[in-house]
């Protein structure tokens, strides 16, 4: 069988590895430390915003942690994304909230600011003023940030930026993770830069931060003994994990550019291929291409693609399955124009890590256009 070619492997530098050896030479393996805290500003420094960061042990822990501080709670509603990943909605119900999805646009693929301001008048209309917005940029394009941020403002109803897939991506020259009244970052092994798992939150103010740091840390209160007057969570990144992390921050630019790469590569050997098409990006947008993904004319055409690229041990998936198909979240709420139904039928997800060599990305290239040749 020919060696495998993943969809998106963790890729590291060896620059890790002095940051770790530190951490067992100092017998920092806890859940503080130097590289946490380095890890955090260095974080800091690259949004180059006035933010705050902590880092947690996922990104559904800082997406949770944002909910708990926004005060959602049993009972309240919160808008969600639908095309996503469902790490972006389970928080929601772990707060006893109902989440309320929202379709997306073909622009970026996110979501849609008209069916926005739909959902937002019709759950007022019912009586149910939505407590947040959870937005995504998926698969490193930037959401509409001006027109859904301008709705959220609108009703007063706080952003909470699921940035999970979008380190590296910007809009207009700021970056993203810095859009949302709370920001979520992912360093899953999968993710443009991994911690081998991890995550972070990004809060405006340093007094957030440490609140979220103190539930992170099962809401220990200020006291000789083990008191405890709020409900904490085992939520803080460790010292080792965090190294990996200060690591990987010397390659994120590195990790970008080969990712673009990547996804440059496949537009140019496929543009000339009719049955397929590419997310563009639109002016003032720059993702970091996290993974590159392709739309092709049917389901048939795409689950036929797959299957003949799964026979070549390449690994490819379809879009993210859209939440209110999900048979968790069927119950739930949702304001549809079909577009994200769409996108998960005929779109495909190529391998873009950015440790993919020249030869294998050819590989998925030949794979390819043979698929066309005898489909």
């Amino acid at each position: 069988m020919k060696p495998k070619i993943w969809l998106s492997s963790p890729h590291m530098s060896g620059n890790e590895l002095p940051f770790i050896i530190e951490a067992f030479d100092t017998n920092w393996v806890a859940p503080l430390g130097p590289n946490v805290n380095g890890f955090e500003n260095d974080i800091q420094s690259y949004l180059n915003e006035d933010k705050h960061v902590a880092a947690l042990a996922s990104g559904t822990s800082a997406l949770h942690l944002s909910l708990i501080l926004l005060g959602v709670g049993q009972g309240d509603e919160v808008i969600c994304q639908s095309k996503t990943f469902s790490a972006s909605a389970n928080p929601i119900v772990y707060q006893g909230a109902s989440p309320v999805f929202v379709d997306s646009e073909r622009e970026t693929w996110n979501m849609c600011p008209v069916q926005l301001e739909i959902a937002i008048k019709d759950r007022i209309a019912k009586g149910h003023v939505p407590k947040a917005i959870i937005t995504v940029h998926l698969y490193g394009m930037p959401y509409k940030v001006d027109e859904i941020n301008k709705i959220a403002l609108k009703y007063n109803i706080p952003i909470v930026e699921d940035s999970a897939e979008s380190l590296g991506s910007q809009f207009k020259g700021r970056n993203c993770g810095t859009f949302g009244d709370f920001s979520i970052l992912s360093f899953n092994g999968n993710k443009i830069i991994t911690t081998s798992g991890g995550g972070a939150i990004v809060t405006s103010t340093l007094k957030l931060k440490e609140k979220a740091v103190f539930l992170a840390t099962q809401a220990r209160d200020n006291a000789p003994h083990y008191l405890h007057s709020e409900i904490g969570y085992n939520y803080r990144m460790s010292n080792i994990v965090a190294g990996i992390g200060r690591g990987q921050m010397t390659t994120l630019d590195n990790h970008v550019a080969k990712r673009r790469s990547n996804h440059q590569f496949y537009f140019d050997s496929l543009k000339n291929i009719d049955t397929i098409t590419f997310l563009k990006e639109p002016d003032g947008y720059f993702s970091n291409r996290w993974l590159s993904c392709i739309l092709l004319d049917s389901k048939e055409t795409r689950e036929g693609l797959r299957l003949a690229l799964e026979k070549e041990n390449i690994e490819s998936r379809p879009l993210w399955k859209p939440m209110h198909q999900q048979p968790v979240f069927k119950k739930y709420p949702s304001y549809l124009n079909g577009v994200s139904d769409d996108l998960f039928n005929r779109g495909l997800c190529l391998p873009s890590g950015s440790n993919l060599t020249d030869n294998e990305l050819e590989r998925v290239i030949s794979a390819i256009n043979a698929y066309f040749v005898t489909c």
